[in-house]
């Protein structure tokens, strides 16, 4: 590649990758299922090392991600209401999110813990707008983006 051009991308079998790339993909996988909690034991349990992820991990991606857009996980903390989950999920699909995944655990001391895996490559509005809203929602306790 020449100085004037700009990087590309290419759909490229595993297999043959050099092991860094595969190395930093699990890394990040470690990261984003809370199998690990920070970039520290999750290089650690790979076998690379902090600069190399950094190096490297805003390059390398899954092959889904890239089809079907971003995806996240979001934790809500809703109260104990008749319709709290419903009412989340309209806005959420309103909004032009995709709901995947949904876990609801069962409600104790008044609030239900919910998480929802969402494709965000159709919402009308950014991700951070988005949680602002669900914020100001007086079913929702807390949310937080777990991993992307």
């Amino acid at each position: 590649m020449d100085q004037g051009s700009k990087p590309g991308y290419f759909i490229v079998e595993s297999t043959v990758l050099p092991e860094i790339y595969l190395k930093v993909a699990e890394t990040k996988r470690l990261l984003e299922t809370g199998e690990e909690q920070t970039v520290n034991a999750a290089t650690r349990r790979t076998g690379i090392s902090r600069s190399a992820f950094y190096k490297y991990k805003d390059a390398i991606r899954p092959f889904q991600d890239m089809l079907h857009g971003r995806i996240v996980t979001i934790q809500i903390l809703l109260r104990n209401r008749p319709g709290a989950l419903s009412g989340v999920l309209n806005l959420l699909a309103g909004r032009g999110g995709n709901v995947l995944t949904i876990n609801q655990a069962i409600p104790g001391g008044g609030a239900a813990a919910v998480t929802v895996g969402l494709e965000t490559s159709g919402l009308s509005a950014g991700l951070e707008e988005l949680l602002k809203e669900l914020r100001t929602r007086s079913e929702v306790i807390r949310c937080e983006v777990l991993a992307a």
